[in-house]
């Protein structure tokens, strides 16, 4: 197949929507963490250290799915780069391992989103 620079540009949407997605979670989750901090050193609860612990790895995932986004985003332009000057087959491996990042962040993405299903069902079985 010919790469042409059309190809790697069409990732530059959906990067950025991810990108958008990904931002939106670590903003709520700050938020979260900074609610959960304040009411940890008014009442010091044991179960509002955990919440924050499990929050702090969720954070972690964020900035790992985040920073592979940006190295996936980064990538393509590199390969249109590549293009350009005609090393199509520098191209072609690494468009490939620009694809390979974004698949790794989609997948860090899938393991955030089940833990805050569990954070969440956890939440409510506490009020049934």
């Amino acid at each position: 197949m010919e790469l042409s620079l059309s190809i790697p540009a069409l990732l530059f949407p959906a990067i950025s929507l991810t990108m958008l997605a990904y931002n939106a979670r670590y903003l709520a989750i700050a938020a979260l963490i900074r609610q959960l901090h304040q009411k940890y050193q008014e009442t010091e609860s044991e179960s509002v250290g955990l919440q924050v612990k499990k929050l702090n790895t969720r954070l972690t995932l964020i900035k790992n799915m985040q920073a592979t986004a940006i190295f996936s985003f980064l990538l393509a332009v590199i390969t249109m780069a590549l293009i350009y000057f005609e090393f199509a087959s520098w191209a072609n491996l690494i468009f490939g391992i620009s694809l390979l990042a974004l698949m790794v962040s989609l997948v860090l993405s899938l393991i955030e989103v089940q833990l805050s299903t569990k954070a969440l069902s956890i939440q409510l079985k506490d009020m049934e």
